[in-house]
């Protein structure tokens, strides 16, 4: 070897070995890129792959479920959701529908994704025919126009300054009802049907569309004729709307007759079925009955009516009311909600335009939620249980009679004052007891968007007040 070959060796020698040192240097950045990058792409992988549908039963084409024909629905749904989980799908139909039968999964919707949910999809045949095209608050899309109209009928009509401007109206309807019964103490009366005629109802729906949208149209013809400056009701309020250039403001004709629609059917409805199951779980719990009366008795007077001031004492009567709503919420399955776009309910895909049901009914008997769930236990709501707190505003998901979110029932307030009244009343004026043979009352219900009693609640009444001029229904 040459003396500059061997002067070159370690010059090869020390490049061979920075050359490896540059390789390793390279490799120990290369392999954990290679790794890091392999894992983010694996995990946008999985988060792009499709999410499963909810479980659920197969339907039959055209018919789909075949309890969707069951007057007890939410009953199967109960049974449904033991095989499939809190929530799962099925076909009403031709509609796909998902039910949701948990708190946690129930503020999914009502809270965390309220705007995704907060659509009714199409209208169903009822709404259509009595709610003049679905143009009203409670089955209308959700949009600029349903913001516009809650916002009236809240603000306006269901303000506590408007409730109790038209006190003496709901007294007057009250009064009307104890006389009708005073009239027939010791005989049998339905007391379902006492409560619809008190609330102003009829039970055929065409029927109640035609009768209200003529007697919609007198009352605005009424006004219409007045003296505008004069017209400080409600419905003298909704008409000037009507003549409002503003859109942001202004109703149309048909909006008004749907608002007033929601207020007489959409309020009314519940409100009897409220009164009639209330009614029956304290006809067939004596001690409640006799708890009930004494509360009335010390706090209204057995020589006086109800009045609207009493109701906030009524503490075990209060009590009363929110374990029947408990055990029997007038609308068990809510009114449903609809994906306006795609989106998902406990980790499982909802497709947009799927029609999405809550089951208050299943939650409000949940024996995981509640102690002894099918009993009526009115105690559970007085101060010092640990529900005590639980009120009809739906902040708290195992208690939704009246659900929650910006889609939840808007008429509450005349609700719970109305219905208030009426059962204080008959409960003060009246000792009420099962026709003779009768020993327990048939609870069999009949299904539809309110679940009433199957059959009439009978009863016969006595009278309690110490004068009878107290049930004179005049002022």
């Amino acid at each position: 070897m040459s003396k500059a070959e061997t002067n070159l060796w370690p010059f090869w020698l020390n490049s061979s070995n920075r050359t490896n040192e540059n390789w390793l240097n390279i490799f120990t950045i290369i392999v954990p890129l290679f790794f890091v990058s392999w894992f983010i792409f694996s995990i946008k992988r999985q988060s792009k792959k499709k999410l499963p549908q909810p479980p659920g039963p197969r339907g039959l084409p055209l018919v789909g479920y075949l309890p969707f024909l069951d007057s007890n629905l939410h009953h199967s749904f109960i049974n449904l959701a033991s095989i499939y989980g809190p929530i799962f799908k099925v076909q009403l139909g031709m509609k796909d529908c998902s039910v949701v039968t948990s708190p946690s999964l129930i503020k999914e919707v009502l809270r965390d994704k309220d705007v995704i949910f907060a659509n009714r999809g199409d209208p169903i045949v009822v709404a259509r025919s009595i709610y003049f095209g679905s143009m009203d608050i409670g089955f209308s899309d959700y949009g600029r126009e349903w913001r516009k109209m809650r916002k009236i009928f809240v603000g306006e009509m269901m303000s506590n300054a408007r409730l109790d401007a038209s006190f003496d109206l709901r007294k007057q309807h009250v009064k009307k009802m104890m006389y009708e019964i005073y009239r027939k103490a010791g005989q049998q009366v339905d007391i379902g049907e006492l409560t619809f005629v008190t609330i102003g109802i009829e039970r055929r729906v065409k029927m109640i569309s035609s009768r209200c949208e003529a007697m919609f149209d007198s009352a605005i013809n009424h006004h219409n004729m007045g003296d505008t400056n004069k017209q400080k009701d409600f419905l003298g309020h909704l008409l000037q709307l009507t003549k409002i250039e503003d859109p942001a403001t202004s109703l149309t004709l048909p909006q008004v007759k749907a608002m007033l629609m929601d207020t007489l059917i959409g309020g009314s409805d519940t409100t009897v079925a409220m009164v009639e199951w209330t009614m029956a779980e304290v006809l067939q719990h004596a001690q409640v009955m006799r708890k009930v009366q004494e509360e009335l008795a010390e706090i209204v007077g057995l020589d006086s009516t109800v009045e609207e001031v009493h109701l906030p004492k009524l503490k075990y009567l209060n009590a009363v009311a929110k374990e029947s709503l408990r055990l029997h919420p007038p609308v068990p399955l809510l009114v449903p909600h609809c994906a306006s776009e795609p989106s998902t309910i406990g980790g499982y895909s909802i497709p947009k335009g799927v029609r999405v049901f809550l089951h208050v009914y299943s939650i409000q008997r949940d024996p995981h939620i509640w102690e002894d769930p099918l009993l009526f236990k009115p105690e559970r709501f007085l101060s010092g249980s640990a529900t005590e707190k639980l009120d009809y505003l739906g902040n708290q998901f195992q208690y939704l009679p009246f659900g929650s979110g910006r889609r939840m029932c808007p008429g509450v307030s005349l609700a719970e004052r109305t219905a208030m009244l009426v059962l204080a009343s008959l409960l003060h004026a009246f000792q009420w007891k099962l026709p003779y043979g009768s020993v327990n009352i048939d609870t069999s219900e009949r299904f539809g968007l309110v679940v009433k009693k199957a059959k009439p609640l009978l009863a016969i009444p006595s009278l309690r007040l110490s004068s009878l001029e107290l049930y004179s229904c005049k002022d």
